[in-house]
């Protein structure tokens, strides 16, 4: 049995559709010990939001795991049968929605909804399903609970609508929450409240919280690790200082120069990262982020850059396949291989 929560080896999915084969994951590898909080970014369609479904099985039913493993707390979710994971789904992994308005049915009250996944998920008698939704929302934060519950999604603001999502999700105590941007669409004060309120919960129940976003600012204040995803591939891993501090991959350092920054006196422009994003129907056969890259070599356009390992002092080296990946800052670049053969041969020359 793995010793990590979630632990993803080498993960290749595609969506097969009528006009062809959409390599939507290719070659993902994660892994997450209980309590941490992994932030997964990236622009649209780069295979933040399938890395985390193809954990919970929910992926559509033209999408398939063509190679690697996908396990989940001692369960190989992968070989597992749909029966095998609705056993899991809801109880020892949730997830948040990015729009809570679709993701409530607007026909049933609050109370209903929440009781419902307790019912279905847990193993709480009847009378216990019942007290279990106030409980919930006074958890997450939502006054007057009583009168919540008896209330529809649309009575509702959409910071409280989030919250509910977030009750939803907490219903059966799992061990791992997935956070679809969760955030998108509330005011920048309800964001910081509801990221606070998950941080909160993360350490009373001790779960583990993979949070997929596009905003940088978000994972720097919550997140442990963070991968970052460019093309269905993961192009750079590491803490969060290492990161924000010390990116390796351009298409990382591009993400942080399109930032603002308030804290410079002068005012500078926003660098924005030219070009389109990789056709997953024909994906290149070198690194996805070369065409937009200023940095591109012609090697970069022939062949895909193997995993790098950035240590400590600044020194490279390869990555082998089995290595474990927590706690690693890599990078997939082929800057770093030029990187790494100067700083060969500058020791040579000096010795």
């Amino acid at each position: 049995m793995s010793d990590y929560l979630v632990d993803i080896k080498h993960e290749k999915l595609s969506f097969f559709t009528p006009v062809g084969e959409v390599k939507a994951l290719n070659d993902v590898s994660i892994q997450m010990k209980e309590g941490e909080v992994l932030g997964i970014v990236g622009e649209s369609g780069s295979g933040k939001s399938v890395t985390a479904y193809s954990l919970m099985g929910l992926t559509a039913d033209n999408g398939k795991i063509v190679d690697g493993e996908v396990n989940f707390n001692g369960h190989r979710v992968d070989l597992m049968t749909e029966k095998e994971i609705r056993k899991i789904r809801g109880k020892e992994i949730s997830i948040i929605f990015q729009d809570p308005m679709t993701s409530l049915n607007p026909v049933y009250t609050i109370g209903n909804q929440i009781e419902e996944a307790v019912r279905v998920h847990g193993d709480k008698t009847k009378e216990e399903a019942r007290q279990r939704p106030r409980e919930l929302l006074t958890l997450v934060g939502i006054n007057e609970p009583d009168k919540r519950l008896k209330q529809y999604p649309h009575e509702l603001s959409g910071g409280m609508r989030q919250r509910v999502m977030i009750a939803i999700a907490l219903a059966c105590e799992p061990k791992l929450l997935i956070a679809d941007e969760p955030t998108t669409a509330l005011d920048v004060t309800i964001q910081a409240q509801i990221l606070e309120l998950m941080n909160d919960l993360r350490r009373k129940l001790k779960m583990g919280i993979i949070l997929i976003t596009h905003d940088l600012g978000v994972v720097a204040s919550m997140c442990d690790h963070i991968a970052v995803m460019y093309a269905g591939e993961i192009v750079e891993y590491g803490t969060t200082d290492d990161i924000f501090y010390e990116p390796k991959h351009e298409y990382t350092k591009g993400l942080l120069k399109s930032i603002p920054k308030f804290q410079e006196k002068e005012y500078s422009r926003l660098v924005p990262i030219e070009g389109t994003p990789v056709d997953l129907l024909n994906p290149p056969k070198g690194c996805g982020f070369a065409p937009r890259c200023d940095s591109c070599m012609k090697i970069c356009l022939e062949r895909k850059p193997e995993k790098m390992i950035i240590n400590a002092d600044g020194t490279f080296e390869d990555m082998p396949d089995e290595t474990e990946y927590n706690g690693k800052h890599y990078s997939r670049c082929w800057l770093q291989k030029k990187e790494q053969f100067e700083l060969q041969d500058n020791a040579k020359g000096e010795s």
